[in-house]
């Protein structure tokens, strides 16, 4: 228990992590205990809830008086009505112990790693109906078994137990659950997926050789026959898009499925398609120009690198490895030790076929500039 208890948590684990041992513990914060009971105030610090109660415990940021003035803040929470359930409700992070499946206890809860990785979800005959990632599996978890929206309610019906993998490294939890969600096929997954991104553009070939895009709504029946190249959430974004490239990469309009006319498509009145439409281009030239759309649309990876990020455990690094643009795999080694290029390429490991790892990679590069990234 502390006020603002993360701050110092978070203080502690660390030391603990530099020794070489986990650390945790259910946590008690008495600022969101007292914003609960005691609704209204002006501010929650802890000089002015002292103030506020009177308390007498003068010198504020001494380690002792603070503790002795936390305690007695502490205790009027306590005294205050239904001010024991809110404790209980908070250390529980919400979860009704009612309300958790047979084989999912408070305490198994709890055992959970605060740590980044993939965590799944089972039902009764043991089947992973979700797979999910978060950078703290503990809070995640909690989170699944607190909503009691009718959505939560849903989402979390028929689960039965769940098991972790700890990662430490983010965007091995990304490449990892993507992986797993590809090769379990979860249900919830795929039904998320389905109405978190309605919307694809996809490609085929059409009966003279030429590869066409279109834009349309993604279903349940569909999904399993499209050949996507993008999801986006509308599927108004998707033509914006697909429209764009057309633009771009001077493709036809009629192939791109925007311009229903039989003859020559717009964008050949205006001279910005080569007249594929009207058998004045090859389907081999054509086809090259819509794989450049189709890499952009997907932006691809480059050059040959690796990436380094925090591993499982003190003296461990996670290294993701590209090699000539491709996602290699990744894998888990010791700091101590001096690895070639080689060595590195052999730790590595690839968990299945991703058409989705390299927009992971790209999109996580992205956002993160002190990314630790070596070239080979």
């Amino acid at each position: 228990m502390a006020h603002n208890v993360s701050f110092d948590y978070s203080f502690i684990r660390e030391e603990f992590a530099r020794l070489g041992y986990p650390y945790t513990r259910k946590q008690l914060c008495t600022v969101r205990l007292a914003r609960k009971t005691f609704p209204g105030l002006p501010s929650y610090s802890l000089r002015n809830l002292k103030q506020h109660f009177n308390i007498h415990a003068d010198k504020s940021h001494r380690a002792l008086d603070d503790t002795l003035a936390t305690v007695q803040i502490f205790e009027k929470i306590l005294a205050a009505q239904d001010g024991a359930d809110k404790v209980k409700t908070l250390v529980n992070h919400g979860v009704r112990e009612t309300k958790l499946p047979q084989n999912i206890t408070l305490e198994r809860l709890h055992s959970a790693p605060e740590a980044c990785g993939v965590y799944y979800l089972y039902d009764e005959q043991g089947e992973v109906i979700y797979v999910g990632k978060s950078i703290n599996i503990r809070k995640r978890l909690f989170e699944h078994f607190a909503d009691q929206s009718p959505k939560g309610e849903k989402m979390r019906a028929g689960v039965s137990d769940f098991s972790v993998e700890v990662t430490g490294s983010e965007l091995v939890a990304l490449l990892l659950e993507s992986a797993e969600i590809k090769k379990r096929q979860p249900r919830i997954n795929r039904a998320l997926r389905i109405r978190q991104f309605s919307a694809v553009i996809f490609s085929y070939t059409d009966q003279n050789g030429y590869r066409c895009l279109a834009a349309g709504k993604r279903t349940a029946r569909s999904a399993n026959k499209l050949d996507p190249v993008a999801d986006f959430s509308k599927l108004n974004s998707a033509r914006a898009y697909l429209d764009s490239l057309v633009r771009q990469f001077e493709l036809c309009g009629r192939l791109c499925n925007l311009d229903h006319r039989e003859q020559a498509c717009f964008q050949f009145t205006i001279k910005n398609c080569h007249g594929a439409c009207v058998g004045e281009e090859s389907p081999e030239s054509y086809n090259e120009r819509v794989e450049q759309a189709m890499t952009a649309l997907q932006r691809g990876l480059s050059g040959s690198f690796f990436l380094f990020e925090p591993g499982r455990q003190d003296g461990e690094q996670a290294v993701v490895a590209v090699e000539d643009g491709q996602f290699r795999g990744f894998g888990f080694i010791d700091t101590t030790e001096a690895l070639t290029t080689e060595d590195l390429l052999e730790t590595v490991h690839r968990p299945t076929a991703d058409p989705d790892a390299a927009r992971i990679i790209r999109s996580y590069l992205d956002g993160r500039k002190r990314l630790k990234k070596v070239s080979f």
